[in-house]
């Protein structure tokens, strides 16, 4: 199969053509024909153009690929080694949704022939690509997996809007459901992937590595903000303490602040749906997701807090959570809203919040935890300001029914640096300080401009 890939006779296709699938779709194109599928009809007219919908990558990336885009399914027949880069979300519950997933499996089912592979890159759970898409690509190809077809799990770990770690040095991990498959599997992959791949036993365990890598980081991040809520009752600076403790050689680097994205923020999810379903509660995994979903709102609280004792105005009053992890609930107001002049008070305030994306210098805004921000901002009659130079103000609006603002108007009571953009880096005291009253709060959720505590006043995790 590799030979015939490599010598012309095969072709590869990409089912998926996300931050995920197009930077790998055009990889492969630089030294194999491809066929890149996705069913966004207008999301394949702009690659035609050689224009990346996402913004992650240039004209450049385009030229002198041996690459078609399509979104009709039937041009997977001209396909022999089928790679599927899907979303795979949860639902409003934080259950797997495995709806992309497995309709994307059914679209190659219709045009798998023997002999063909298909290769998942999506993040799932372990077992998931064997117990739920091999059957439907078994009963809808009608052809037997092994002896007909192949199926491997190789997951993705691009990092969208990191230009150090891409997809070709950054070590792949394989799989197969065989020992032949595994070693196809892989020489196709080290084509692209100059760092290496690593062979892992099966698909299980393939599975397995990529879902810790981001629980594993979500897990750190949560203690970190933990710590943050506690040391910050304290009078403690986060920051300081980390800067102290980061001078032993073995303390890991992790910081507070935002969790959200499609990735880590949705992948732990997976390991404890599975969990439950072997009677097993995974308390580590799914308080760490608690503590960082709880974030947002308590960012938002402190807010608040800061700008009425700004005003010397006391009429908010805490409500202790009964989880015990202060002001730690989703948005839903954990301040019992006071008299009519407190009201008045918050009706008064304005608050500009920059940046909207889930993480910096990407247009991404699934499961952005800044939404939680403004959400909870607004339920107090605060006027809330959106800007954000990299999110589609369309998009934003449809997904989370918040109207961006196309730039700053006026002064503000308080300015949120909420995602640290290389334009808001790039940003002086002063700049910041004409965006807001005499008097404002700054508040810096990821402390990366912490030279500004001298200017004005400042909080931030």
């Amino acid at each position: 199969m590799y030979k015939e890939i490599v010598s012309g006779r095969e072709r590869v296709a990409v089912v998926g053509l996300g931050y995920v699938g197009l930077p790998l779709a055009l990889e492969f194109a630089k030294w194999v024909d491809v066929i890149g599928v996705d069913v966004n009809e207008e999301h394949v007219a702009k690659l035609w153009k050689g224009i990346d919908p996402n913004g992650e990558l240039g004209r450049d990336s385009f030229e002198g690929r041996r690459i078609s885009f399509t979104s009709n399914p039937a041009e997977l027949k001209g396909a022999k080694f089928i790679v599927i880069a899907v979303p795979t979300p949860v639902d409003k519950h934080n259950k797997p949704d495995l709806t992309p997933l497995l309709s994307a499996t059914k679209s190659v089912a219709k045009y798998l022939k023997k002999g063909d592979y298909v290769l998942y890159e999506s993040t799932v759970y372990p077992g998931c690509t064997e117990e739920e898409c091999v059957p439907v690509l078994e009963k809808l190809s009608g052809l037997r997996f092994i002896e007909d077809f192949k199926v491997g799990y190789s997951p993705e770990r691009i990092n969208p809007g990191d230009l150090e770690h891409s997809l070709q040095n950054t070590i792949k991990i394989v799989s197969g459901c065989d020992a032949e498959s595994l070693e196809e599997i892989a020489q196709v992959y080290e084509l692209v992937v100059k760092a290496g791949v690593h062979r892992a036993p099966n698909m299980k365990v393939a599975e397995a590595a990529k879902i810790i890598e981001n629980t594993q980081r979500d897990v750190n991040i949560a203690l970190m903000n933990e710590l943050s809520i506690l040391f910050n009752r304290m009078g403690i600076n986060t920051f300081d303490v980390l800067k102290a403790a980061g001078t032993k050689w073995n303390f890991l680097p992790f910081s507070p602040g935002l969790v959200g994205g499609h990735c880590i923020g949705v992948d732990p999810y997976y390991l404890v749906h599975k969990a439950a379903e072997l009677k097993y509660h995974t308390q580590m995994v799914a308080s760490g997701r608690f503590v960082n979903d709880s974030m947002g709102g308590y960012i938002a609280k402190q807010t608040v807090k800061r700008l009425l004792v700004a005003g010397n105005r006391s009429a908010v009053q805490e409500r202790r959570p009964k989880n015990g992890v202060e002001n730690g609930e989703k948005s839903g107001g954990a301040f019992a809203h006071g008299d009519e002049s407190a009201l008045q008070t918050f009706r008064n305030l304005r608050v500009l919040v920059m940046g909207f994306t889930y993480k910096e210098n990407v247009s991404d805004i699934r499961n952005t935890k800044v939404a939680d921000i403004v959400y909870e901002l607004k339920s107090y009659g605060i006027d809330v300001d959106v800007i954000d130079p990299k999110a589609d103000a369309h998009e934003v609006a449809e997904e989370y029914g918040i109207e961006m603002a196309s730039a700053a108007s006026g002064v503000y009571n308080a300015v949120i640096l909420a995602v640290p953009h290389t334009e808001y880096r790039a940003l002086k005291a002063d700049d910041f300080a004409s965006l807001m009253v005499e008097g404002g709060l700054f508040v810096d959720i990821r402390g990366i401009r912490r030279e500004m505590e001298g200017h004005f006043r400042y909080w931030s995790l």
